[in-house]
């Protein structure tokens, strides 16, 4: 099972050494793909200033054209639209499931946010049907709670 703890102890210390939401964002995308051989493709999107649209921030895994994701479409977009996190077990079975590898079974997206402001989400793919857990989502959440506490910070 993927644990937080080292992703946020290596976050926590970059915040206290001074990095920005940048740095920090970059360091747990990395991390989170090295952790566990279930993450294919794990990436983070920040919403735009009109909150309208996602734009792919950075990423480990397989190239993807899809840089920008309209707030409603596909999974990222739902959850942005619903203000919920997404554990999708089949990928083939939503309707407006936006494919960027015909290979990817399963998705996990987890909003990042303070309080009820969403910044952005975490988003992870899996060639596995069935890969993500509650568990899994609850230990993403503590990751993406470090995260958009920083960038409030920074937005203030």
């Amino acid at each position: 099972m993927f644990e937080a703890s080292e992703v946020i102890r290596e976050i926590q210390e970059l915040r206290e050494e001074g990095f920005l939401s940048d740095a920090l964002l970059r360091r747990a995308v990395r991390r989170i793909h090295a952790a566990d051989d279930r993450f294919d493709w794990v990436g983070v999107y920040l919403l735009n200033e009109a909150g309208d649209e996602l734009w792919l921030h950075n990423y480990v895994g397989s190239p993807t054209e899809h840089s920008r994701i309209a707030v409603g479409a596909g999974v990222c977009g739902t959850a942005v639209a619903e203000g919920a996190n997404q554990i999708v077990g089949d990928v083939t079975a939503i309707d407006n499931y936006i494919a960027c590898d015909p290979h990817v079974r399963s998705e996990i997206v987890v909003l990042i946010r303070c309080g009820e402001q969403i910044f952005g989400q975490i988003d992870i793919d899996s060639r596995e049907p069935d890969a993500f857990t509650e568990d899994d989502e609850r230990e993403l959440q503590a990751i993406a709670d470090v995260l958009g506490d920083q960038i409030a910070l920074e937005r203030v």
